[in-house]
């Protein structure tokens, strides 16, 4: 046990990270929850980031305003469709898709990086995974890797010797069922959790976007519904 370290978790409210918190926690951490209003076009899931974050008694819980529309690129964050697809075999593993949102985990670590610098902490956690995944070039090993190396020669802490920045990165090689059960096993509520790329004005999930087929595929995989898809009422 870690005998509570304080950790930055970074927090979507979608099912990879509020797993991630919950292995967090269980390893021994105190986290401190990051989420990011981003100009996302599905922006309700920071309201499942703070259910998830309330649920499990964090630390803190910060929402940074940054606009990564000014910059656009990507159907999270621009005037473009997301992709929708009548099954998760349609999805193309060959290209990045079109929700890719230009350097967006390099600039959350950033955040992440300086919030564990004044906090003290040596320790920041992302649900970066390398399979069941959409393409995005910023969930790969070696990304996570090398924002580690060039973190630890980037803040006053590091040169100092005071903080080695370490990324955990659970789910990076397990599957989208695997990553659900884990969390399952910790008690995780998934019900809380949003992901999809493209909900309806009222925040209900699509059911097509790549995220939600993703998603679908690891609860159809256990034997179970995905309770975001779950009719209300």
């Amino acid at each position: 046990m870690n005998d509570h370290r304080p950790a930055v978790v970074l927090l979507s409210g979608g099912l990879d990270s509020s797993t991630v918190l919950a292995i967090a926690q269980h390893e021994g951490y105190e986290p401190y929850a990051l989420s990011f209003r981003y100009g996302q076009r599905h922006s309700v899931e920071l309201d499942a980031a703070k259910r998830v974050a309330e649920t499990a008694g964090v630390a803190r819980h910060v929402i940074a305003d940054i606009d990564l529309r000014t910059f656009g690129g990507s159907a999270l964050t621009d005037d473009l469709d997301v992709p929708h697809h009548d099954s998760v075999d349609d999805l193309d593993s060959d290209g990045i898709p079109i929700t890719y949102v230009p350097a967006r985990n390099t600039v959350f670590l950033s955040f992440a990086l300086a919030w564990a610098e004044t906090l003290g902490a040596s320790d920041v956690f992302i649900g970066v995974n390398a399979l069941d995944y959409s393409g995005y070039p910023d969930c790969r090993p070696e990304y996570i890797a090398a924002y580690e190396a060039m973190a630890n020669l980037a803040t006053k802490a590091g040169v100092e010797g005071t903080q080695k920045l370490k990324i955990h990165t659970p789910l990076i090689d397990l599957t989208k069922s695997e990553t659900i059960a884990r969390g399952l096993e910790l008690g995780v509520d998934y019900a809380l959790t949003h992901s999809c790329y493209d909900p309806s004005p009222d925040g209900q999930a699509c059911g097509t976007c790549d995220s939600c087929l993703l998603r679908g595929r690891g609860f159809a995989e256990l034997g179970l519904t995905d309770p975001a898809l779950e009719p209300v009422g």
